[in-house]
């Protein structure tokens, strides 16, 4: 069995926590084991107790490749888009990717779904019962639908043909109001929760149809000219021959800060200090600095480099459009490290990077600005124009404009960079070959 989890999304609706790099599957908010945990390292812990033979495939976006491979398990492969599309070409790429580079035999059955839910582990042993219905059931598409627990607004609704397990679907309903997602329920309706079965032929056959082509190669090639359409809408909607499996256990999707603070297991994350006359109110920060609350009900305060978040819990739900206006990214997580902006002026800008041991920056230089580095922690290796030196805490960098530059982390590295410019801008970055 192969699942396909989609892991591509920005997660502005959690903003200041998540933004264009930092998704929020990679923000630790869970507990875990060994302390917090991401919504993407608590879903691979549980996909490993599916009982089955199963190998895992992670669709998602060029610009996160590198730190998912931060947190997934080595042996875990990735197909990465050229660019953002929507889910459909996502989906097609990965299952050629599958036919064509991993050579998987394309009648195999697989399972497609978000890699962000709030689920039980139950929820993931109803995979092998999908890649079952695949290989006997005569449908070529087998959905897992959520058995509602209240009327939402928020999810789509499929619309079985009876209350059995296994039924046959009649039809799928948009986001409805309130008064008609009652009647959707009363009438047998599931959640549609964005998880689908099938085998990978039956993907590369919608590729053709509608991309014109079911090749990786040329898919990849052509990423950014591909038809602009997600799965539901051109594969799922159309398809006559579709069953879906109902699942009654544990499911959230906690993609707004509502929803995320309904399984967070403390009100409280980093330095915050609540008086008593607090109620059903949650505080995440992200910061270093405290933050007090005193008489909030039904808020949620979020803080983090990239802003502050101060919301009704209910209202949150709809920021999206507000968060989509902000562009200043002053925080990043990288598969190398981290960075962090900690004052900006006009003609200068004040970073504190973190680069994990074995890791460095990429070899380049600048044609706008001059930077100095100081070494705050740890020891290193500095590459100037091809001179290398040996770095410490206390040493002290300077970077004229236009030299070529790149530090390597021989410990883990604490680094202060101010860059100094007239016009200060992640644009201005020459890339060399070191």
């Amino acid at each position: 069995m192969q699942i396909i989890l989609l892991s591509g999304g920005s997660g502005k609706r959690l903003w200041p926590l998540s933004n264009e790099i930092r998704s929020k599957q990679f923000v630790k908010i869970f507990q875990g084991v060994d302390g917090y945990e991401s919504m993407l390292q608590r879903t691979f812990r549980q996909i490993c107790t599916i009982p089955a033979q199963i190998s895992v495939t992670v669709s998602t976006s060029k610009a996160q490749e590198k730190i998912l491979r931060k947190y997934i398990p080595a042996n875990i492969d990735i197909s990465a888009e050229p660019c953002r599309r929507n889910t459909f070409p996502a989906i097609a790429l990965t299952a050629a990717y599958l036919r064509d580079v991993k050579k998987v035999d394309a009648d195999e059955p697989v399972v497609i779904c978000p890699v962000d839910p709030y689920v039980d582990d139950d929820y993931f042993a109803q995979f092998k019962t999908l890649a079952e219905l695949v290989q006997t059931s005569t449908a070529n598409l087998i959905l897992l639908g959520i058995n509602p627990t209240y009327p939402s607004e928020k999810y789509g609704y499929i619309i079985p043909a009876s209350k059995e397990k296994v039924s046959d679907v009649v039809e799928f309903k948009e986001k409805p109001d309130l008064e008609t997602a009652e009647k959707y329920i009363a009438a047998g309706g599931l959640w549609n929760g964005g998880v689908f079965a099938c085998k990978i032929s039956y993907v590369l056959e919608k590729a053709r149809e509608i991309l014109k082509t079911d090749s990786y190669e040329e898919l990849f090639k052509n990423y950014s000219e591909l038809t602009n359409i997600s799965f539901d809408y051109a594969v799922v909607e159309r398809e006559k021959n579709i069953k879906v499996l109902r699942y009654s256990g544990e499911w959230k999707d906690v993609g707004t800060w509502n929803t995320l603070t309904e399984v967070m297991t403390e009100e409280n994350i980093g330095k915050v200090y609540f008086d008593k006359t607090c109620q059903n109110s949650h505080v995440v920060n992200e910061t270093d600095t405290p933050i007090i609350a005193m008489g909030l009900k039904n808020i949620v305060v979020a803080a983090s480099p990239d802003g502050i978040l101060v919301a009704d819990k209910a209202q949150s739900s709809y920021m999206k459009p507000l968060a989509e206006k902000i562009h200043d990214i002053r925080f990043a997580e990288k598969s190398w490290g981290t960075y962090k902006v900690i004052d900006a002026d006009e003609q200068s800008l004040t970073v504190k990077v973190i680069l994990n041991a074995g890791h460095q920056m990429n070899y380049h230089s600048h044609e706008r600005r001059s930077e100095v580095w100081t070494v705050v922690e740890g020891t290193g290796r500095v590459n100037l124009d091809g001179k290398i030196k040996n770095v410490t805490v206390g040493d002290v960098i300077e970077i004229p404009i236009g030299v070529k530059h790149t530090i390597l982390a021989v410990t883990d590295l604490k680094v202060i960079e101010v860059q100094l410019g007239k016009d200060i801008s992640v644009d201005d970055k020459i890339l060399w070959k070191e």
